[in-house]
């Protein structure tokens, strides 16, 4: 038996590594079913104690729950972490396509845009969603057949069109580049586990969350252009006058007459509404009936009824009130409704803000989530780098009892006053609902602004018990096809197929091994791929056993017949299997997501399929010829 120790301590030894490696997906399972019998008794509890509770309330509470539960036991996080990973299809989870506006970032980085380019700009937009050509090349194209040098837009002067198309292809595509990075940094700062993430064309992101629940909040995290700014709040005294324009403005509009109304109040006069009914408000004020103000109103910020926001939204980007508003001043929204009343009505913030930025959050180096120790608020501290720290100081130190907003993405967060200057560049953002929310935002800040807009053209959702069924079905054509090819080789080939199956079980464990050992993600198609492989692994050995039968059939020994059948087979087997490897580079080469899952599965079977009828099935047969049983092979 010495001859065998070497052989016999390889294979104990990958088969103790395969089960160490397959230990946390185990306990991850046993995890699994322990914390939903518990979700399960808390959602029972609250709909008892509780039984006018929303669903959307249960689901929150669960979710909630369901964080405790991994924050107070280390390990399951750790099993989780070195389970078997599940793709989309078998775990859940959202699907997206989503496309980097390039048309936004020639806007951007145009000099002086003017009508004429906007609209040229929005029909190569429009064009490039029909076609394989970029929004540069579109847009150039329209330029020239209108006779307008590209430097009157970008570049200068002295420079070529060539030279000019050139840079802004660069531009183009350094943008969808960075959009992948950003939003893959983001992803990974969010935990999302085994998250795909590929372009596809020239702008577009696929992308695969396996696992997520909050879709709202993901879909938030990845549009998030992360744009922050600080925006002075202009005064009172500033804003009503372009308000009460506002006001007439949009009464005439309203009412079509092209006369002013004779009763509108003088500039800052507070409106008396208490005699009037909801519709004359509004036909004689639509402006402030939708955007109230306090009476004893120490600031412009006027409050907005949730359900009145998207109005008003509209009626503020009429050409007609553009042009009463100041091109150096804008209106912004709170980023969420940031009053509630008893009755259960919630209200937005509407700001007047300075249009041009006091500091973009381009000097921002680290954020971080952290609770308020004064008023236990969720808030987020920022630091700055040395350029910005000088250039916060002074805006403060200028600015003292004014008003500051600090602005994402065009949403005001917070507008606080300036109580002092700040010397060290540190401040900090206030208003997120929970330490939940306030960490998203950190991530958003640390991962980088997005250099355009990214929209979502493509969304789908596989829910987590689509996916368990895909499980279920998946592990049920495993079993039935393992259990026939069992048969059939017991029935076949007597002993000879009882070893082939053993090596066949063998064959799976150690590619399960190998999946979780490389922390690879097991897909649906990957089941196949396992499925097949099951066909494959037997293959060899079909091959073995009837080159063993023909040396038989010459009158050798079942000794000489067995190292002899092996023997000849090698190169069949190996011809064989090198062929199918080949394809199963190519197609994980150059196939995407479910293709490459089938790929995996078939080349990690391929190499343990033949380790197992060439090193596994060998071994038991010279284990049985030393020992001197007989083998029946049929």
């Amino acid at each position: 038996m010495k001859q065998f120790r070497m052989r016999i301590i390889l294979i104990l030894f990958f088969v103790a590594l395969s089960g160490y490696l397959l230990y946390p997906t185990y306990a991850d399972y046993q995890n699994t079913k322990k914390m939903n019998k518990r979700l399960d008794a808390v959602r029972d509890s609250l709909v008892t104690n509780n039984p006018q509770i929303t669903e959307t309330e249960i689901k929150s509470l669960l979710e909630i729950e369901e964080d405790n539960i991994r924050l107070a036991d280390e390990s399951i996080k750790e099993n989780r972490d070195k389970r078997v990973k599940l793709g989309l299809d078998l775990q859940g989870g959202m699907y997206l396509v989503m496309e980097v506006n390039t048309a936004k970032l020639l806007e951007k980085i145009a000099k002086e845009p003017d009508e004429k380019f906007l609209a040229l700009l929005d029909e190569a937009a429009k064009e490039s969603e029909l076609s394989q050509q970029n929004v540069v090349s579109i847009l150039t194209g329209k330029l020239a057949e209108n006779g307008i040098r590209l430097s009157r837009y970008f570049g200068n002067i002295r420079e070529d069109d060539e030279d000019i198309i050139s840079r802004l292809e660069e531009q183009e595509s350094d943008a969808v580049t960075r959009a992948i990075e950003i939003i893959s940094n983001r992803v990974n700062q969010y935990g999302v586990s085994e998250p795909s993430i590929q372009k596809q064309g020239a702008r577009r992101i696929i992308i695969e969350l396996p696992g997520i629940s909050r879709e709202e909040e993901a879909k938030q995290l990845l549009q998030g252009r992360a744009l922050l700014e600080f925006k002075l709040v202009k005064d009172p005294q500033f804003s009503f006058p372009i308000m009460q324009r506002i006001d007439e403005v949009l009464s005439k509009v309203v009412r079509n007459d092209s006369t002013l109304l004779a009763d509108t109040t003088e500039t800052g006069e507070q409106i008396d509404f208490e005699t009037l009914t909801e519709d004359e408000q509004f036909q004689r004020h639509p402006f402030f009936s939708l955007a109230m103000i306090p009476r004893d109103a120490r600031s412009a910020d006027a409050y907005v009824k949730a359900e009145n926001k998207a109005r008003l939204e509209n009626y503020l980007a009429l050409p007609e009130v553009q042009n009463a508003i100041p091109d150096n001043v804008e209106f912004l929204f709170s980023d969420k409704p940031k009053v509630t009343t008893e009755d259960g009505i919630q209200y937005y913030m509407l700001y007047n803000l300075a249009k041009d930025a006091e500091l973009s959050g381009e000097v921002i180096t680290d954020a971080r989530a952290t609770i308020d120790q004064t008023t236990s608020s969720p808030i987020v501290t920022m630091a700055m780098n040395s350029e910005g720290a000088l250039e916060w100081a002074r805006i403060t130190g200028q600015n003292i009892k004014k008003r500051i907003a600090v602005v994402l993405d065009d949403v005001v967060y917070t507008a606080p006053s300036i109580r002092n200057k700040i010397t060290m560049g540190n401040t900090q953002i206030e208003g997120m609902a929970d330490i939940q929310e306030a960490k998203l935002l950190e991530i958003v800040l640390k991962a980088g602004a997005l250099p355009a807009p990214v929209d979502i053209i493509e969304e789908r959702t596989v829910g987590p018990s689509l996916g368990q069924d895909s499980i279920n079905q998946g592990f049920m054509s495993t079993l039935v096809g393992f259990m026939l090819v069992v048969f059939f080789m017991v029935i076949y080939y007597k002993a000879g197929g009882s070893v082939a199956d053993l090596a066949l079980f063998f064959t799976i464990l150690f590619i399960m091994g190998i999946l979780a050992g490389f922390q690879a993600t097991l897909t649906l198609p990957g089941i196949a791929g396992i499925i097949l492989t099951i066909g494959m692994a037997v293959d060899a050995n079909v091959l073995i056993f009837e080159r063993i039968r023909e040396e038989l059939g010459t009158g050798k020994t079942i000794k000489a017949a067995v190292e002899s059948g092996f023997q000849h087979s090698y190169s069949a087997i190996i011809d064989s299997n090198v062929t199918t490897l080949f394809v199963a580079v190519i197609l994980y080469q150059f196939g995407s997501g479910p293709i490459q899952g089938f790929a995996l599965t078939l080349m990690i079977g391929i190499f343990a399929s033949l380790f197992s009828a060439l090193v596994v099935t060998k071994l038991v047969f010279e284990v049985m010829l030393a020992k001197g049983s007989s083998i029946n092979i049929g």
